[in-house]
């Protein structure tokens, strides 16, 4: 079982591997086969995300950190499972799409360095 801050690293690389994704399969220019390629990544990152997204709830109910807020955790949540999948195609938006990657990763490393600042205990 992972911890929230190992959660949270792996989300951020989940940042970096879409970042890393599109421009490949621009180059590759072709469409990924949903079933065998899109379905199963993004099923485990979402099911990771909506794990993290639960525990960030938690604790900005309990603990109620001055740099994290429930409408940031809420927004994460919805870019980062559409630009997981957006990942894959090469017809994606690029600014419109960074952005999105740019805007999660702020607020992942907002997270991290909270965590991080009350000792990387957390659940």
């Amino acid at each position: 079982m992972l911890t929230l801050l190992e959660k949270t690293e792996r989300l951020l690389s989940v940042c970096e591997e879409c970042l890393n994704r599109l421009p490949t399969m621009r180059e590759e220019d072709r469409e990924p086969d949903f079933f065998t390629e899109v379905k199963p990544y993004a099923d485990v990152n979402h099911r990771l995300l909506d794990e993290w997204t639960e525990e960030i709830r938690m604790l900005i109910r309990n603990e109620r950190p001055k740099y994290i807020h429930l409408h940031q955790i809420e927004s994460l949540n919805e870019s980062m499972k559409q630009f997981i999948v957006q990942s894959f195609y090469p017809k994606t938006g690029k600014k419109r799409f960074i952005l999105s990657i740019n805007s999660a990763t702020y607020t992942l490393r907002t997270v991290l360095d909270e965590l991080r600042s009350k000792g990387g205990e957390q659940g």
